[in-house]
């Protein structure tokens, strides 16, 4: 309200100002009669009178009165070319500067939380590039200066770069305005000082920031490839190190546009999601929920049992899926597309040279105008004192040990409380072991909502799993034949047994090995790139988790398409990667799928949201299938038909989550979702009646009031 009331206040200046101001006077005729009796009051207190005018001109700047270019052409006769130049370049900058920060503290706040989320693009590029746009802008006289002032208030930049950018930028224009006015005895008109040469000089200045930006880029790219013999011809247009999900749609894209290119993959092809991660795990996953729904036949009319099951033989059907989807990624297929597949280690000697040592020691060395680096992550092993002594296994590693056990391990624990570690413990726990989940931090899934992290973890206690947020561990130890992990809480300290402990706490990017280091390129937690994937070297490219900021198998798929685009015609067009909607689930029982925006990240980018929730249980097709656990929660900006962010708690919710994905995507609203058919009876009807609640919201009580009256008056009333 105290904002409003100073707006308000501002806004009546500004418009008193206006009416006040005497044209007559603003003309070159009236400059011109009123240049001797200023001259004298100079002359007399010469000291005052610049103090004065600097004040004057100050005020006039500040609330953008219309007396700018009038004042400076008085600034120039009175004062001269250098003092005029000096006064009016303070005046003009400190005016900008009280304007930009009435700006900032009156509306800045409101515009963020409102329209944060649209603006956040805006936001980076002027944290990025903000001096280079003040600086652009400043130069060119046709844009509106007190608009720059309101706009930039608006973003992030600093004050003091804002002024000093400023004070710089129109130094120029100043200069040629002051200057005007030394000669104002021979000037007829306002018009014709910017003459059009003076504007198309102003104009190429505007542009110069930019051409040095870009001319300053290509020398620092010149400058890294110096040192380095350019090869007259390549071997191949793109060679790929690593056949996960980045490296196998990489190459596909590159075969499909008959690029010649050399995939190089020194483990298994389809990466970690094929043989470690995703595959293997869904196929554990669904076993561990169909001995479930066993024990719980209750729940769909039949009598409760125990499954009889082989521990060894659920891990051979998982193996099993793996060789069936094999084909999908293998090297017969890519070689069949029309690419090359070779089974060796890979480093990049030089930024057009890749050595290949091959499966049988040799070294193969191929040259290529590009380099994708898709060389994924592996799981992140914490240095706990003991453990290698206990032992341990890791996502990617007890796939080929459980199938070697002829029995189930009593006891695990699980050592982390991400999405890995937590489907891993409801999956080993509905097949009849004793789980211990231990998570650091005081919840888990700590991503999500805190009534999220709270439903998944009453979920996996529900069916037996013993979690414990809040527990550090301290290391393992072997005591009479007997495995045991030590945590802490509170001071207190504590053990666990374990027959094993899994460790999933987390994934690094593989970066070692590669030949980056030697090269200079970043490699800090992931490979150093830009928008366009680029690494320190525009022809290197990296993509997938090795290139972060996301560790899921669509992302890198998402991703390769960039990288191999940006590889092969970057010298055409670029394009910057595009993660505006990112889906993902973890695949507990129920699920829980997320995309966009929830609650607390919503509170913490300080943006305005509205929440729809649809309970599950309410739902016809939840309700015969026995699964009315959860809910759809939809965040929208207050009184506006927009997706924020959207999350699922349910069966099947990583599926139901795709119509989501699709209306954020194409900026398609809830009345687009609630206005499609959906067959009756499925679970997707959950998200046309969580629009549906939306929609309802959005009616006023004077419209159901209005409505009321109508249809009695309708009856005859």
């Amino acid at each position: 309200m105290k904002k409003a009331v100073i707006l308000f206040i501002l806004l009546v200046i500004v418009i008193a100002g206006y009416m006040l101001v005497d044209e007559r006077q603003l003309s070159i005729e009236g400059l011109k009669s009123n240049l001797e009796a200023l001259g004298n009051w100079r002359n007399q207190s010469p000291i005052v009178f610049a103090g004065l005018f600097l004040l004057a001109y100050i005020i006039s700047a500040a609330f953008s009165f219309p007396i700018a270019v009038p004042l400076t052409l008085i600034a120039g006769a009175i004062f001269g070319l250098f003092w005029g130049t000096v006064i009016v370049s303070f005046g003009s900058t400190i005016g900008a500067l009280l304007s930009f920060l009435a700006s900032r503290h009156l509306m800045r706040d409101f515009v963020q939380q409102r329209f944060g989320d649209r603006l956040q693009a805006i936001n980076d590029g002027v944290k990025r590039d903000g001096s280079f746009y003040l600086f652009t802008l400043r130069l060119i006289p046709v844009f509106p200066f007190f608009l720059i002032n309101l706009l930039m208030g608006l973003t992030p930049i600093s004050a003091l770069r804002f002024y000093i950018v400023s004070q710089l930028g129109m130094l120029a224009g100043t200069i040629v305005y002051v200057n005007a006015g030394t000669q104002l005895a021979q000037i007829e008109s306002l018009s014709g000082i910017l003459s059009p040469g003076i504007i198309l000089s102003f104009v190429l200045l505007g542009i110069f920031p930019w051409l040095a930006k870009v001319a300053i880029g290509k020398w620092n790219r010149h400058r890294r490839y110096q040192g380095f013999d350019r090869p007259a011809k390549f071997d191949r247009n793109l060679i790929v190190i690593g056949a996960g999900a980045a490296g196998l749609v990489s190459t596909y894209i590159a075969a499909a546009v008959k690029a010649k290119v050399t995939l190089v993959e020194a483990g298994k092809m389809g990466g970690d999601c094929l043989n470690f991660g995703c595959v293997p795990s869904k196929a554990l996953i669904r076993s561990a929920k169909l001995a479930h729904q066993i024990r719980h036949g209750e729940n769909y009319g039949l009598e409760p049992g125990q499954p009889q099951f082989s521990f060894k033989t659920i891990f051979e059907r998982i193996h099993a899926v793996i060789r069936t989807i094999e084909p999908h990624d293998s090297v017969e297929r890519y070689e069949a597309l029309g690419a090359e597949v070779l089974k060796g280690y890979a480093r990049i000697r030089n930024p057009w040279t890749v050595d290949i040592t091959l499966e049988d020691g040799t070294v193969r060395s191929l040259t290529s105008r590009s380099i994708i680096i898709a060389t994924g992550a592996s799981p992140l092993v914490p240095d706990l004192p003991g453990l290698e002594e206990t032992g341990y296994v890791t996502s990617d590693t007890l796939w080929e040990k459980f199938v070697c056990l002829e029995k189930k391990p009593e006891k695990i624990v699980i050592l982390g409380g991400g999405p890995i570690g937590s489907e891993l413990a409801h999956a080993f726990v509905r097949l009849g072991c004793e789980v211990t989940q231990v998570e650091r931090g005081d919840r888990i899934l700590p991503r999500e909502d805190r009534e999220v992290s709270e439903f998944a973890r009453k979920s996996l206690v529900a069916d037996g799993v013993k979690v414990l947020t809040g527990h550090s561990a301290l290391g393992s130890e072997m005591q009479d034949g007997r495995k045991y992990l030590n945590i802490e809480s509170d001071d207190q300290k504590s053990r666990i047994e374990f027959d094993e402990l899994v460790v999933a706490v987390g994934r690094k990017p593989r970066l070692a090995g590669f030949g980056l280091e030697e090269l200079g390129v970043p490699t800090d937690r992931t490979v150093g790139t830009n928008e366009y994937l680029e690494t320190i070297f525009p022809n290197i490219l990296a993509a997938g988790d090795v290139a972060g900021p996301y560790q899921f198998t669509h992302v890198a798929s998402h991703q390769a398409w960039y990288a191999a685009v940006n590889a092969l015609f970057g010298i055409v067009r670029k394009f910057k990667v595009d993660y505006r909607v990112i889906p993902w689930t973890t695949f507990i029982d129920p699920e829980v799928a997320r995309v966009g925006l929830n609650e607390q990240e919503a509170r913490d980018k300080n943006i305005a949201f509205d929440v729809t929730r649809y309970e599950l249980e309410e739902l016809d097709r939840a309700i015969a299938d026995s699964a009315t656990r959860g809910f759809i929660k939809v965040l929208t900006p207050p009184g506006k038909d927009r997706i924020l962010g959207v999350t699922i708690v349910g069966e099947h919710a990583g599926d139901l989550m795709a119509e989501f994905v699709l209306a954020m995507k194409h900026g398609l609203g809830l009345n687009k979702i609630l206005s499609t058919i959906h067959t009756y009876p499925t679970l997707a009807e959950a998200n046309k009646y969580v629009a549906g609640e939306w929609r309802r919201k959005q009616v006023s009580p004077r419209t159901l009031a209005f409505l009321d009256w109508f249809h009695g008056w309708m009856r005859g009333k």
